[in-house]
């Protein structure tokens, strides 16, 4: 038999993410991913939190040429959002979209320890640890069980 909360938590997961349950990390990883696939562009999404934001990189515009046929380049400088391919913009959207999704679904005592962290990749890792511990394996969790 399922609670009110239960209910409510089902009712609205079509469109919000999952929240997560300080006691079952795994099942909000799962939940959030399969949520995060459903959307536009959610490989894309999904990437941001695996490997990482989108880098902007550096460009060169070019001047003009030399009566020798030379390339005559500006000096380098940071691209700009309108520097980008539409694939790259893309990519580049998916970045603040996987932030915004992951710190929505935080406990507030939770988003307070990482909020100063801006890319989805750094939020999810803080969580992970936090939460699910380093780099425990299930049975290393269930043998610490055992001894206390």
């Amino acid at each position: 038999m399922s609670s009110n909360s239960d209910d409510i938590q089902a009712a609205g997961s079509d469109t919000r993410p999952p929240m997560l349950d300080r006691t079952d990390y795994e099942s909000w990883s799962q939940r959030i991913r399969l949520y995060i696939r459903g959307k536009e562009n959610g490989l894309l999404i999904l990437q941001s939190i695996d490997q990482g934001p989108f880098e902007l990189g550096t460009t060169r515009n070019t001047l003009g040429t030399t009566p020798e046929g030379s390339v005559l380049l500006e000096p380098e400088r940071s691209r700009a959002y309108e520097d980008l391919s539409d694939t790259e913009k893309k990519r580049y959207d998916a970045d603040v979209r996987a932030t915004n999704i992951v710190l929505q679904r935080l406990p507030k005592d939770i988003y307070k320890l990482i909020n100063h962290n801006i890319k989805a990749k750094a939020i999810w890792d803080n969580v992970k640890i936090l939460l699910a511990g380093s780099e425990l394996t299930k049975e290393d969790r269930e043998s610490v069980r055992i001894l206390y």
